[in-house]
């Protein structure tokens, strides 16, 4: 299982692989591609890169003090969109709520006025 790190980093090597042969890739684009909250240092990036690498998501070929050599292998592509499947999933539920949500807020509002009618 991948913690956060890893899964922003899978995410962003991912983009940057689009196609399916080895990609040169800046370490500084890589952790300028993260979220503010999330930025790391190249070390840390250098230990995330080398455990995608053993869990075999990624293929480094070779890296540089700057930049990597790497593909992705399809347990990496897979994990990638995995996490925009969960993603569309939990959308689905907050949709259904706000429907239903709608439908109770639409059945009171027809009670009120047919209470109001039924008075006169």
């Amino acid at each position: 299982m991948l913690d956060l790190k890893s899964k922003l980093v899978l995410k962003i090597l991912q983009k940057e692989c689009k196609t399916s042969g080895y990609k040169v890739v800046d370490k500084a684009d890589i952790i300028a591609a993260l979220p503010s909250k999330f930025r790391m240092e190249e070390d840390g990036l250098d230990h995330i890169i080398t455990f995608l690498e053993r869990s075999e998501c990624i293929h480094v070929k070779y890296d540089d003090e700057r930049v990597y050599c790497l593909c992705m292998l399809p347990l990496g592509n897979q994990l990638a969109e995995k996490e925009k499947e969960e993603k569309k999933e939990r959308r689905k539920p907050s949709l259904l709520i706000f429907l239903l949500f709608l439908a109770a807020l639409l059945g009171s509002f027809a009670g009120g006025v047919l209470s109001q009618l039924i008075k006169f």
